[in-house]
């Protein structure tokens, strides 16, 4: 596959994954509004975060199976002591950075969050070219252009 392919699939598991994020969101944000019974971010963060594992853990086992054994890892060639050591850095990045998301999702309105987290993802997207030196052409170029301003402009109409 090139940059230029396009897969509906995988178009429509993005789109998935957005709605889901953002009702993720504008739900957790409804559990810290200042009442009594609310959840601070932090155990709000918790609570998800061990009930996504319950959830997916099995099912992930029952589809892929156990494929990270030492011996599997070996035998395809890779160091176990590497693989291990970046899947846990990786494991703590990702966290931090779903901890800080939940602060200040307590700080700010989930629209707010939303429009934000957009802006990140075109900033990836140009940081990730630049960086990698990937040739883009005038059509995704295009494609990442209305994506920032489709952001901009989203951040107009809401102020």
């Amino acid at each position: 596959m090139t940059e230029v392919s396009f897969n509906w699939a995988g178009f429509w598991s993005a789109m998935a994954s957005n709605l889901t994020n953002q009702s993720r969101n504008v739900l957790s944000k409804k559990f810290m509004v200042k009442k009594e019974e609310s959840l601070d971010n932090i155990t709000l963060f918790s609570v998800i975060t061990i009930m996504s594992f319950i959830l997916s853990a099995p099912v992930s086992i029952l589809m892929e199976g156990v494929k990270f054994t030492p011996s599997i890892l070996q035998s395809v060639g890779l160091n176990v002591n590497q693989v291990y050591t970046r899947s846990f850095i990786a494991a703590l990045c990702f966290h931090a950075y779903q901890q800080v998301a939940y602060m200040l999702l307590q700080r700010v309105s989930p629209v707010t969050h939303s429009v934000g987290n957009c802006v990140k993802r075109v900033g990836v997207i140009v940081t990730s070219v630049l960086f990698f030196g990937t040739p883009v052409s005038p059509i995704n170029s295009l494609g990442v252009f209305c994506d920032a301003m489709c952001v901009c402009d989203c951040d107009l109409l809401s102020a």
